[in-house]
């Protein structure tokens, strides 16, 4: 890192629609902002992504089980966006009334897989996460390169609530053209101590500061942080812990 990171949305983007050029979309967006897309990291959120990949699902034409029926009459809730949420997850993780979490196909565990209807395109269209949220970020990464905005990274991004802490905050879920990970065990603190366990999630902590500016009410979906080494590359799911690592599965 530099001694400075500095972080600009990307303002003025349209609403994004299926087969949108999202690369074409924020380079306009950048020249707006006079922002040149080159030694940084763009932070896109992933609603944007999944619009213009068309991962958007007609409420219309599902049919709930009805696992989906009895969940959506506890909670108050639209039985097929309750059955999608379930098309979209692997497993339950935990169910409390008016909370869904579950892990979803990719391995996040979150609420709700994902699914949302906030700044969807109606009432009856909920948007779902990209299939491959890494493949994403790695698409968007290669486009801005060949239009020249090269050497840069692609951080996809989501909101996630967090256990045992209350708030949100963005975490990376595509990752493209850095290290989500920096490993420093081996090296030693200030005092000469060698760390044992010490691996920050750069990505996510790139996609917690970038949440900062992506509120939804104010239409910015993409931010450019610069001042950040462009060190290694690597993807999102390297930040999903192994089952048989996680103490509390």
């Amino acid at each position: 890192m530099s001694d400075a990171i500095t972080l600009t949305p990307l303002r003025g983007m349209p609403e994004v629609t299926p087969g949108a050029d999202l690369a074409l979309l924020v380079r306009e967006a950048a020249q707006r902002s006079g922002i040149a897309l080159r030694g940084g990291v763009l932070c896109v959120c992933q609603k944007i992504v999944s619009k213009a990949e068309g991962a958007l699902v007609d409420l219309r034409t599902l049919a709930p089980r009805a696992e989906a029926i009895a969940i959506a009459a506890e909670d108050a809730k639209d039985p097929r966006h309750i059955e999608l949420i379930l098309r979209e997850s692997v497993r339950i993780v935990r169910r409390a009334k008016y909370v869904l979490i579950t892990e979803t196909i990719h391995g996040f565990v979150c609420a709700n897989a994902g699914v949302d209807l906030s700044n969807a395109p109606d009432d009856d269209t909920a948007v779902i996460l990209p299939r491959d949220p890494d493949a994403s970020a790695r698409r968007l990464r290669e486009s801005l390169a060949s239009a020249g905005c090269a050497p840069l990274a692609v951080i996809v991004t989501d909101t996630f609530g967090r256990p045992w802490r209350e708030g949100l905050v963005d975490v990376a879920l595509g990752v493209a053209g850095i290290a989500p990970l920096d490993d420093l065990r081996g090296s030693t603190d200030r005092r000469g101590r060698e760390l044992q366990v010490t691996i920050p999630a750069t990505a996510d902590a790139l996609a917690a500061a970038a949440g900062l500016l992506m509120k939804k009410a104010d239409g910015v979906p993409a931010v450019w942080i610069h001042g950040v080494e462009l060190r290694g590359d690597g993807n999102a799911r390297q930040l999903v812990r192994d089952a048989k690592l996680d103490l509390f599965r």
